[in-house]
């Protein structure tokens, strides 16, 4: 094993343990002690986050900050990741902003001039928008902590027209056209709601759970893929073409969608309580290009709001 491999395969080892001493990894790598703490030394001046403690309990010790060790990419790879990350700068609030900045920078100044070159060109006539919502969603960190310590918390919540306290077991989280969402399970419902991370006011309490206590699924993919979630309505909504354009960018709606041959779709999905009015809300402005047909409950709803702004726009005049 040459030096230089030896230096990256020390990085990936010392990065995985907690702590060490220059013996261990000299029996590790069957080299010398003395070869291991010139590496130590060279990886150090590097700018590797290590500190040494000496004493009969001494060792070295890996800082929180961890550098991972380098990485070969080809030119497509690379093109790949920059862009991925790219993608997230239309997010209006990320958990890890400063980061993805950081890490975009960096990246970008480490490539070969040519495929600089190569990534400005295709960034002035590619982008992955995402629309802006003008919600911003402060306690976005503070619920990715929550998340990922699996705990639970009570907190504030805003929704359409009330304010409520209530206890959540989040599953995870998820973003979706610029808005991001917290499927979890609420404890006032007894069952799973999604709550708008925007419209969380306060984190007034946060502590972990008894593990299996709740019916959640284990992870934010398995509640994404399930099928056999239990469902409130079954609804049916007749399109024209135009309605079938507009509905094929919104995730949830596109996929009950069908499209018929001779022209128009049909939306024929099952959806639950707490997503009727959502759905009420986003089709009303689509005019006579929807026709609800199912169920009752999203119809009425229908009704009322067209006759709230019959109200609002006529016969206020």
């Amino acid at each position: 094993m040459s030096k230089a491999e030896r230096l990256i395969e020390l990085m990936i080892t010392i990065n995985a343990k907690k702590d060490f001493t220059a013996g261990e990894l000299a029996n590790e790598f069957s080299v010398s002690k003395r070869t291991i703490l010139r590496d130590l030394q060279e990886l150090e001046q590097a700018g590797f986050p290590l500190y040494s403690e000496v004493g009969a309990a001494g060792g070295y010790h890996i800082l929180k900050e961890r550098i991972l060790p380098p990485i070969a990419f080809s030119e497509g790879e690379a093109k790949a990741i920059f862009f991925a990350c790219q993608a997230l700068q239309y997010h209006r609030d990320l958990p890890f902003e400063p980061e993805t900045i950081s890490v975009r920078k960096k990246f970008l100044n480490c490539l070969p001039l040519d495929v600089q070159n190569s990534i400005t060109q295709i960034r002035n006539k590619v982008v992955f928008w995402i629309p802006d919502r003008h919600c911003d969603s402060p306690l976005l960190k503070s619920m990715f902590r929550v998340v990922t310590n699996r705990h639970a918390a009570t907190i504030r919540y805003s929704s359409t027209y009330s304010e409520s306290t209530r206890t959540i077991i989040p599953i995870g989280l998820y973003a979706m056209n610029g808005l991001w969402y917290c499927p979890a399970y609420c404890t006032a419902a007894n069952q799973i709601r999604v709550f708008r991370v925007d419209r969380i006011r306060e984190i007034i309490e946060e502590k972990p759970y008894p593990k299996g206590k709740y019916p959640i699924p284990g992870s934010i993919q398995e509640y994404l893929e399930k099928t056999d979630v239990e469902h409130d309505y079954h609804i049916k909504i007749r399109l024209t073409d135009i309605g079938v354009k507009r509905c094929e960018s919104e995730c949830l709606l596109a996929g009950g969608l069908k499209t018929f041959s001779e022209g128009g779709g049909m939306i024929d999905m099952e959806i639950n309580h707490a997503a009727l009015e959502w759905v009420a809300d986003y089709i009303l402005p689509f005019g006579n290009n929807a026709t609800v047909l199912e169920p009752v409950e999203l119809i009425k709803l229908m009704q009322q709001k067209i006759y709230e702004l019959y109200q609002h726009y006529c016969e206020s005049q």
